[in-house]
């Protein structure tokens, strides 16, 4: 059985992905999610501004912003 896989994309300010930052792979899309926001502020801190969320290599959710309010 092949399971589904689920990671983010961290980008920088200027759109390039964050070399140094690596997502975990998921089996479901809840289990990234609360991955995220558990470690967006380390993420932030670490040159990530935006996580885009990819499906099987596709993205499945628009781009999340990780910048406090």
């Amino acid at each position: 059985m092949i399971r589904p896989r689920w990671e983010w994309v961290l980008d920088d300010a200027g759109g390039r992905p964050v070399a140094d930052v690596v997502s975990p792979v998921f089996a479901t899309q809840y289990d990234a999610e609360q991955w995220l926001g558990e470690h967006w502020r380390d993420l932030a801190a670490a040159g990530a501004a935006t996580a885009r969320l990819l499906h099987d290599g596709t993205q499945a959710t628009p781009s999340v912003e990780l910048r406090a309010s």
